[in-house]
């Protein structure tokens, strides 16, 4: 395991990578906060970092307070070095996310002790890994989805920090609420494992009757999900992946499935996740179609509020919509394609859709999106 090492004091520096190093860690240093903020964001490898609490420039607090507020690919454990044992710099350091405290003057032992509770803390990220590997077995049915998942939790993570600024939403979105919709929203499709390939992996539109086994694929995984929640039923990310396997095709004014649940019925992060995946499947290729530009989702999306979205969260996209842009754009890979796509219009066989514009969603995807 990597550990970074921050302190202004090069004595403090050499003796903190000595003890560490002859322990079998991989150790890194820097001299400030900015210096080891600046690593952490060029290299992304240490997991773990000790750092001194008083440091010219950006201190220790400051340094856990930025890393806390994310953009870092993985838990980063934080243990602050300090000589401050009053009940009030504790509360301080514990409120800016750190999450251990080290005494100065202190023991190699305690030093090792405490590093080693972080080693255990970081690998329970295991388990996240374990479950995003299970949502890309789901994603493995079907070759074409390519990296729809990385896109769709980015979106799901979002959303879910601009509506905590919500005063709404103050009460139940915390930052442990916004890691557990990053983690859990690629199960939203693991049912799909119990649907058969002619379904899943058919060029084109799906008849009414394989359209309905389709939405099937939100009870399965319902279902599997459920299964283990029984078994560990004070498990909140089993809970959470259960309620989004569930729900991210219910819709806000009741036409979705499977329930048919309205508004607030719907839990808050199935729609969170209703929409992060309707962005992502207008603003990616399919056999069935191609890529619409990111003004086109905008457009559908903005139309749908309050009819398929929670208004709140599609004032929540608006708001983020160029975090979107560069989410989208940092997760291109082939199954992206430029400009508008285009699939071939049966606007006229569905009643009541307006004439289509120039640069218009077709209707015919929109009802499918909207229907699937």
């Amino acid at each position: 395991m990597q550990v970074l090492v921050v302190d202004d004091d090069v004595t403090t520096l050499a003796v903190l990578k000595g003890i560490l190093t002859e322990a079998g860690y991989a150790v890194s240093t820097a001299g400030d906060g900015q210096q080891a903020l600046n690593q952490l964001h060029e290299y992304g490898a240490p997991r773990l970092v000790i750092s001194d609490w008083t440091m010219p420039g950006m201190d220790g607090l400051e340094l856990c307070r930025q890393i806390r507020q994310g953009g870092l690919p993985g838990y980063v454990y934080f243990i602050l070095l300090t000589g401050r044992t009053r009940t009030q710099d504790i509360i301080t350091g514990l409120s800016a996310g750190a999450d251990d405290f080290i005494i100065k003057p202190f023991e190699p032992a305690e030093l090792l002790v405490r590093v080693r509770a972080g080693e255990r803390i970081v690998g329970l990220e295991t388990r996240d890994l374990a479950l995003f590997l299970l949502a890309k077995l789901a994603e493995s049915r079907d070759p074409k989805i390519g990296t729809h998942l990385e896109r769709m939790r980015n979106y799901a993570r979002c959303l879910t920090e601009q509506l905590s600024h919500h005063p709404k939403y103050a009460d139940e979105i915390d930052n442990r609420f916004i890691e557990l919709v990053y983690q859990t929203s690629p199960l939203h499709d693991i049912g799909k494992v119990g649907l058969p390939d002619h379904i899943l992996r058919k060029p084109n539109r799906l008849s009414p009757e394989e359209r309905e086994q389709m939405k099937a694929h939100t009870t399965i995984g319902a279902s599997t999900l459920d299964a283990a929640l029984q078994q560990y039923p004070d498990v909140p990310f089993l809970r959470m992946a259960r309620d989004i396997a569930l729900t991210h095709h219910e819709r806000y004014d009741g036409g979705g499935y499977p329930s048919h649940l309205i508004g607030d019925q719907i839990p808050l992060p199935g729609r969170i996740v209703a929409l992060a995946d309707v962005y992502d499947a207008l603003t990616s290729k399919r056999a069935y179609k191609g890529a619409f530009t990111h003004e086109v989702a905008r457009t559908v999306i903005v139309d749908e509020a309050g009819g398929h979205f929670d208004p709140d969260v599609v004032d929540a996209f608006v708001a983020t919509e160029d975090r979107f842009r560069a989410i989208n754009h940092a997760w291109t890979r082939d199954d992206r394609m430029p400009g508008n796509g285009h699939v071939h219009s049966d606007a006229a066989r569905i009643p009541n859709y307006p004439a289509l514009q120039p640069g218009a969603p077709d209707p015919v995807l929109k009802f499918q999106l909207v229907g699937n």
